[in-house]
């Protein structure tokens, strides 16, 4: 007989648990949610106060079968589901779901897995929280009505598949909108003026406070400074103090991962999962900066041991947020003197981050002297300014600097020490420079900084962050991706010896690395959601409902009564909605006519995307339309009737090749040069409109010696049977099969027999698919589909179709 039962979420926390517990508790997993909402309409009873429907989840039947045997063989039942509210909600459900006795069940809660936790745990259970149940609940009962509700009315009005809830939604708006305040940007230009001086061998840079708005103040400046001499007018130094950062709280730790470590969102959240669940972190789903008495003094005597007393200075860091739960702790480790906790390189390194992030948070301030040098010019008023720093004290500068993001960091970020200088000092300046620099548009969003924008804003809470990035990633909101950027032009005016050079040179502007690019559907569905139905995307409103969650959670709030008011005024919007007419929310403009055919050419958004149309469907001639998808960067909105005209360009003639024709053309897989019937994929260094022949050639050229370097082995007895070297090794082709070569055999050697025995003895991998379940749409959570694979096809070129939109759309 069981004596004690322990459910946790999940079979690693169970393992890392287990073995705290004596021979008398058994730990169990609950695989995360055992219950949830059906995936029809009827999960909800919106007539009988928004009374929602559970069943068990197919896929844990067995798990729930399992625990209800145990459960009624044991003396004492502990629910140990993560100490917040889907937590709170998971051991409800389980209870609910186990018929558990009120009387013979405990939930306990814990912010760390450490031996110590767990049975201070287990030494002051409590029982279920049913407020935060209920926040929960009404997060789940409000997602699932507006999903399904408002994710029909996109399918109509604009296309299928498409989705739409309170929080993506709002984080697509947010990227659409930089978007076009990106597009609507016009750069202004200013002269920079730098002086270059040395001081007893060393260099000394100054800038000039002052900008010049054009070339010709920029020169005139330099005129006048023509045989000046420049001497140190003033010397001020000054202490100053930095302090560290607070230690990680979930959004933070998303934001630094991205930037250190070039994390995505999900990666963070997944490696901290990992660590939490191996008792090496306390809890990483948390809004809170507040450590525990019991961390500080983990903290302090590791700073004491590594640098001594001096270095220590304690502090406990109170929230900004008032949604944030300050009884629950930052994200830390649970042992500060553990340094090696994982031989998984991510692991180790989110490891680092964290424990430096928190043994930083009790050190003593950085002392720094800054000095500030003003050098006056003989000839003009204007005066040079040198800054230069030196720290004395490193303090918390010894374990750990937070990084920036591109909008916090000026131009001029880093000062070096300067030279030994002295008031009156005259310095022989070597030139001096009027450098051209342009404004820079507000940058784009990255992951991590798109989730800091949204918690400034008060919309999500920690466990939702990482599922909405994902989401509007999954739906095609949103693109994650690279841009190479484009050359510009500036001057820069040289003066030396008291002569005047200038010079044009170029920079790249625009490169963006990892960003998040709106999609024109994006544009499209958010154009729509602003206009019919304000409310579920407005900023204010959204916080405000995550707001009412919080008062919920602390029982100020009926669920019910908050799900009423809202659903009321959203549903008579959903059927006035109805009367829109489709043709007026596709993004459809119309650009301007063919100047050689006179054909009309418009630009939409179809079904596999947004593209260009010229001519319609003649059903008198049998005369078909032409089409293009956009390229990358274009977006419906914008693109202009040249841009139109060059996407008809394609597919061309790039020349001839063993007097087969090259053609350059842009499939549904990117651009491509098509030869004798074979498929070249373009490089990013290579433009379909602008290839020529010769690096057409040298490109099939370069595929061929790649192809015939990658077979070991063929046989012209069987030309379906090739030995081959892949990705991970050598391996065996019979037909569409892969087969593995055994370690003990040589795959030059390999005979045709051995290769069909291999073969026959390598089962066929089962056939994927079947029936296509039933999406469930809900608003902020991904939908669950399984479906079969479409096998990869070669690229299409884009020609003119003599087909429907769907197949030329098909083909791309």
């Amino acid at each position: 007989m069981v004596k004690n039962l322990v459910i946790v979420e999940s079979p690693a926390k169970a393992k890392t648990i287990e073995g705290y517990l004596g021979k008398d508790y058994i730990v169990k997993s609950s695989f995360g949610h055992v219950r949830d909402l059906p995936k029809d309409n009827n999960a909800i009873d919106i007539k009988n106060g928004f009374k929602p429907t559970y069943i068990v989840s197919a896929d844990k039947k067995d798990v729930v079968a399992e625990l209800k045997k145990l459960a009624k063989e044991a003396e004492m039942v502990w629910l140990a589901s993560d100490d917040d509210r889907e937590g709170e909600a998971i051991s409800w459900h389980l209870s609910e779901a186990l018929n558990l006795n009120d009387k013979k069940t405990r939930r306990i809660v814990f912010r760390e897995i450490t031996k110590n936790a767990i049975l201070n745990a287990i030494e002051s259970p409590r029982g279920i929280d049913i407020d935060r149940v209920n926040a929960q609940q009404a997060r789940r009962v409000l997602d699932r009505l507006v999903g399904f509700e408002l994710s029909p009315v996109l399918w109509k009005k604009i296309k299928t598949g498409l989705s739409a809830g309170r929080v993506q939604s709002v984080a697509v708006r947010l990227v659409v909108e930089r978007e076009r305040e990106i597009d609507r940007f016009k750069a202004d230009s200013a002269f920079k003026v730098t002086a270059l001086f040395t001081v007893d061998g060393k260099k000394l840079e100054a800038e000039l406070p002052t900008r010049f708005k054009t070339q010709a103040e920029a020169e005139a400046f330099l005129e006048k400074c023509k045989g000046a001499t420049y001497t140190i007018d003033n010397l001020e130094k000054k202490p100053l103090k930095r302090s560290p950062a607070a230690p990680f709280t979930t959004s933070t730790l998303q934001q630094e991962a991205s930037r250190k470590l070039g994390f995505s969102v999900a990666q963070t959240m997944t490696v901290a999962q990992k660590l939490y669940e191996a008792g090496k972190i306390s809890y990483m789903r948390t809004d809170s900066v507040n450590l525990s008495q019991d961390a500080i003094a983990g903290a302090t005597a590791r700073i004491t041991a590594a640098f001594g007393e001096e270095y220590v200075k304690v502090r406990q860091y109170k929230t900004k947020s008032q949604s944030a739960q300050e009884a629950h702790e930052a994200i830390r480790p649970t042992d500060f003197f553990a340094k090696e906790v994982s031989s998984d390189r991510n692991e180790q390194r989110l490891y680092e981050l964290i424990r430096k992030r928190a043994i930083a948070s009790q050190m003593a301030d950085a002392e720094i002297e800054k000095t500030t040098a003003t050098i006056g010019i003989s000839t003009v008023k204007e005066k040079f300014v040198a800054t230069g720093e030196v720290v004395t004290f490193e303090g918390f500068l010894k374990v750990y600097i937070e990084s920036k993001d591109d909008s916090e960091v000026p131009e001029e970020d880093e000062h070096d020490m300067l030279p030994p200088l002295t008031v009156g000092q005259q310095l022989a300046v070597q030139r001096v420079l009027a450098t051209q620099r342009f404004s820079r548009p507000a940058p784009r969003y990255t992951e991590a900084s798109l989730v800091k924008k949204l918690e400034e804003m008060g919309i999500g809470r920690p466990s939702t962050y990482a599922p909405t990035i994902s989401t509007i990633q999954k739906r095609g909101y949103v693109e994650k991706d690279n841009r190479e950027g484009k050359e510009r032009a500036f001057q820069v005016l040289t003066l030396v010896n008291d002569t005047i050079s200038t010079a044009s040179k170029k920079e790249l502007v625009g490169v963006e690395k990892a960003k998040l690019f709106p999609t024109d559907t994006a544009m499209v569905v958010n154009d729509f959601l602003v206009e019919y139905f304000p409310s579920v995307i407005d900023y204010s409103f959204t916080a405000k409902v995550e707001e009412e969650f919080d008062q919920i959670a602390a029982g100020t709030k009926a669920w019910d009564k908050m799900i009423e008011h809202f659903y009321t005024g959203f549903h008579e919007t959903i059927t006035s909605s109805q009367n829109v007419e489709r043709s007026t929310i596709s993004g459809a403009r119309e650009l301007g006519v063919h100047p050689d055919t006179g054909k009309k050419i418009t630009a939409r958004l179809g079904r596999f995307g947004p593209f260009v149309q010229m001519g319609e469907e003649n059903e008198d001639t049998k005369e078909k339309p032409v089409y293009a998808s956009l390229r990358k960067g274009q977006f419906l909105e914008n693109i202009t009737l040249t841009d139109a005209l060059d996407l008809f360009k394609l597919p061309r003639i790039v020349g001839t090749f063993e007097d087969k024709d090259m053609t350059a053309a842009i499939g549904r897989f990117g651009p491509f040069i098509r030869h004798d019937n074979k498929f070249y994929s373009l490089p990013k260094t290579l433009d379909p409109y602008t290839v020529n022949c010769e690096e057409a050639v040298n490109l099939i050229q370069a595929k061929r010696k790649a192809d015939a370097e990658k077979c070991i082995k063929s046989f012209t007895e069987n030309p379906e049977v090739q030995v081959l070297n892949g990705r991970f090794g050598p391996y065996i082709v019979v037909g569409k099969k892969n087969v593995k070569i055994p370690k003990d055999k040589i795959p030059a050697d390999l005979t045709l027999e051995e290769c069909l025995t291999l073969a026959e003895q390598t089962p066929d991998k089962p056939a994927r698919g079947g029936f296509k379940k039933k999406v469930e749409t809900t608003a902020d959570t991904p939908a669950k589909t399984t479906k079969k694979k479409a096998p990869a096809k070669k690229p299409v070129a884009k020609k003119a179709s003599t087909k429907k939109m769907a197949a030329t759309d098909k083909k791309k």
